[in-house]
Protein backbone atom coordinates (compact mmCIF):
# COMPACT_ATOMS: atom_id res chain seq x y z
CA UNK A 1 0.00 0.00 0.00
CA UNK A 2 1.28 3.65 -1.10
CA UNK A 3 2.14 5.51 2.03
CA UNK A 4 1.09 9.13 2.82
CA UNK A 5 4.54 11.14 1.04
CA UNK A 6 3.81 14.47 3.18
CA UNK A 7 1.63 15.90 6.28
CA UNK A 8 0.44 19.54 5.98
CA UNK A 9 -1.36 21.30 8.86
CA UNK A 10 -4.55 23.03 7.43
CA UNK A 11 -3.60 26.36 8.35
CA UNK A 12 -0.56 25.85 6.06
CA UNK A 13 -2.27 23.78 3.07
CA UNK A 14 -4.68 26.91 2.80
CA UNK A 15 -1.83 28.99 1.96
CA UNK A 16 -0.14 26.73 0.09
CA UNK A 17 -3.14 25.31 -1.94
CA UNK A 18 -1.57 26.10 -5.03
CA UNK A 19 1.64 24.63 -4.42
CA UNK A 20 0.28 21.35 -3.11
CA UNK A 21 -1.83 20.33 -6.20
CA UNK A 22 1.21 21.72 -8.89
CA UNK A 23 3.17 19.15 -6.72
CA UNK A 24 0.54 16.34 -6.68
CA UNK A 25 0.28 16.62 -10.86
CA UNK A 26 1.28 13.68 -12.63
CA UNK A 27 2.66 12.10 -9.68
CA UNK A 28 1.14 8.97 -7.44
CA UNK A 29 2.05 11.21 -4.63
CA UNK A 30 -0.83 11.71 -1.42
CA UNK A 31 -0.41 14.73 0.92
CA UNK A 32 -2.41 14.37 4.66
CA UNK A 33 -3.93 17.49 5.98
CA UNK A 34 -3.68 17.56 9.75
CA UNK A 35 -5.57 19.53 11.73
CA UNK A 36 -4.23 19.38 15.75
CA UNK A 37 -1.85 16.76 14.38
CA UNK A 38 -4.16 14.41 13.42
CA UNK A 39 -4.62 13.32 9.49
CA UNK A 40 -8.41 14.70 8.79
CA UNK A 41 -7.85 14.24 4.58
CA UNK A 42 -5.64 13.79 1.72
CA UNK A 43 -4.93 15.71 -1.21
CA UNK A 44 -4.45 13.40 -4.50
CA UNK A 45 -4.30 13.71 -8.12
CA UNK A 46 -7.14 14.25 -10.30
CA UNK A 47 -5.61 10.91 -12.22
CA UNK A 48 -5.01 8.99 -8.79
CA UNK A 49 -8.61 9.81 -7.83
CA UNK A 50 -9.73 8.13 -10.89
CA UNK A 51 -7.59 4.80 -11.15
CA UNK A 52 -8.84 4.49 -7.49
CA UNK A 53 -12.64 5.09 -8.77
CA UNK A 54 -11.94 2.32 -11.41
CA UNK A 55 -10.53 -0.29 -9.11
CA UNK A 56 -13.30 0.40 -6.55
CA UNK A 57 -15.90 -0.58 -9.87
CA UNK A 58 -13.83 -3.50 -10.63
CA UNK A 59 -13.72 -5.06 -7.19
CA UNK A 60 -17.06 -4.42 -6.78
CA UNK A 61 -18.37 -6.41 -10.13
CA UNK A 62 -19.09 -10.09 -9.04
CA UNK A 63 -18.79 -11.52 -12.50
CA UNK A 64 -15.10 -9.38 -13.24
CA UNK A 65 -13.58 -10.44 -9.77
CA UNK A 66 -14.87 -14.44 -10.35
CA UNK A 67 -12.87 -14.35 -13.24
CA UNK A 68 -10.30 -12.59 -12.13
CA UNK A 69 -10.04 -15.40 -8.67
CA UNK A 70 -10.35 -18.23 -11.43
CA UNK A 71 -7.74 -16.89 -13.67
CA UNK A 72 -5.43 -16.22 -10.64
CA UNK A 73 -6.03 -19.80 -9.65
CA UNK A 74 -5.23 -20.72 -12.72
CA UNK A 75 -1.86 -19.01 -12.52
CA UNK A 76 -1.18 -20.30 -9.74
CA UNK A 77 -1.18 -23.83 -11.20
CA UNK A 78 0.61 -23.04 -13.80
CA UNK A 79 -2.11 -23.18 -16.75
CA UNK A 80 -0.40 -19.86 -18.74
CA UNK A 81 -2.35 -19.60 -22.35
CA UNK A 82 0.34 -17.78 -24.97
CA UNK A 83 -0.34 -15.06 -26.81
CA UNK A 84 -0.76 -16.64 -30.21
CA UNK A 85 -3.75 -18.53 -28.20
CA UNK A 86 -5.34 -15.19 -27.40
CA UNK A 87 -8.24 -14.13 -29.17
CA UNK A 88 -7.94 -10.25 -29.48
CA UNK A 89 -11.64 -9.69 -31.06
Amino acid sequence: MEQIQEYVPVTQAKTRLLDLVRKLKGSGDAIAITKNGVPEAVLISMAKFEGMLETLEILSDDKTMKALRRSMRDAEKGKWISEDEVSWE
